[in-house]
């Protein structure tokens, strides 16, 4: 179908299938390329065009000079898009409950002792400033 090796082909069909990305939800629509590429460029619509209907992911690819080549990588690129997408939601969710775990945690004993001089440094500075208006009344 493509014009790349049969195990990446292979391997690409592997991984929409993990994601559940189908070729009958995909539309796919050719335009012409812009750019460098001289007259195949002028001439052919090597430009791919997907969308992925049930997302409504959109990609454009327009990568290499052949059409076919440009199918192969548009689908690549839909692939990492939509895996993305979904694990960043799955990574949204780690990272809340690791802010959770961190604020939950027990102090080291030198982030006590950095604390507790910070709080007795503030503490002097404000002893400091009562005992000078004391003085000057």
């Amino acid at each position: 179908m493509f014009p790349v090796s049969i195990e990446k082909e292979n391997k690409l069909r592997e991984k929409l299938d993990s994601l559940g990305i189908y070729e009958k939800d995909i539309k796919e629509s050719f335009v012409r390329s812009r750019g460098r590429g001289g007259q195949n460029v002028n001439k052919v619509a090597t430009c791919v065009h997907l969308k992925h209907i049930p997302t409504g992911t959109e990609v454009k690819c327009q990568k290499a000079r052949t059409q076919g080549l440009n199918r192969y990588h548009a689908r690549v690129l839909l692939y990492k898009k939509i895996e993305h997408a979904v694990n960043r939601e799955e990574s949204e969710e780690a990272t809340r409950i690791a802010r959770i775990k961190r604020q939950k945690r027990k102090r080291s004993k030198r982030a006590k002792e950095k604390m507790l001089e910070e709080k007795h440094y503030t503490a002097q500075k404000k002893k400091d400033r009562t005992y000078s208006y004391e003085n000057d009344t």
